[in-house]
């Protein structure tokens, strides 16, 4: 049975109206050794209120706001920076873990010596109704099948900081939690998945990854500049991406 701390890497940003739940799905999970820690990139909201109201009572609800906005990027690399746990679990602040996820996934990466995983999850909307679609996890990825589409949930992943330590977040406004994960598998060959659901991923009309268009631009600058992938080749991913957004596949 794993008792070791888990450092759950929260960056937000101008969510006040989901991050109390998001919280609270931590709060409510039955394996209870976590911190939990939340950098704020500058929220203009009442954010940092509502996540104080949260840490006053709860110790393991940790608050750091940064001294200027430099993106999600930062945040989430400054949050994994103060994280003292031997597992860390990411989960973005407006989306939900179910009572089992930490349980459940730290069983999973213990009993098969996993040290890189993730989970299935379900999409919900901004109301926290499911929307009827569960995106399955892939049992074993690695780093080129990452490349094609990401078939990972980034409120998903967990790892074990000893066998693989700490990590600096790709600078990129998009994709960086795709960055990040390619960053990490150049050193874990496979990210493991769960077939279980585990989380719930909210589509937000407004968010950062609404507008696909604007995401192809992200795709090519991760493939190009921060991998150094080929032009043909990244247009060859970055069309095959296309094809699965319009074909609803994904």
């Amino acid at each position: 049975m794993i008792k070791g701390l888990v450092s759950v890497i929260t960056p937000t940003y101008n969510c006040a109206n989901f991050i109390g739940e998001t919280i609270e799905s931590v709060q409510a999970q039955t394996y209870s050794n976590f911190e939990m820690i939340i950098v704020d990139d500058c929220s203009k909201d009442n954010t940092e209120e509502i996540v104080k109201r949260y840490a006053e009572k709860d110790e393991r609800i940790k608050y750091y706001r940064l001294k200027q906005n430099s993106g999600a990027a930062k945040a989430r690399t400054e949050s994994m920076r103060l994280a003292k746990g031997e597992y860390m679990a990411f989960l973005d602040s407006d989306d939900l873990w179910l009572p089992y996820k930490l349980e459940k996934q730290l069983d999973f990466m213990n009993k098969n010596n996993y040290a890189f995983t993730c989970t299935a999850y379900e999409q919900v909307d901004e109301e926290s109704k499911s929307l009827g679609k569960i995106i399955k996890a892939i049992h074993k990825t690695d780093y080129n099948r990452l490349l094609l589409d990401c078939p990972v949930g980034n409120s998903t992943v967990m790892y074990n900081v000893e066998r693989m330590g700490k990590f600096e977040v790709p600078d990129i406004r998009k994709r960086n939690d795709d960055a990040l994960w390619l960053k990490m598998l150049k050193k874990e060959k496979y990210i493991y998945g769960m077939s279980e659901v585990l989380m719930k991923y909210r589509i937000r009309k407004n968010s950062i990854s609404s507008n696909k268009f604007d995401v192809v631009k992200y795709h090519w600058i991760l493939y190009r500049d921060i991998e150094h992938i080929g032009v043909f080749k990244s247009v060859f991913h970055i069309c095959v991406w296309g094809i699965i957004k319009i074909l609803h596949i994904k």
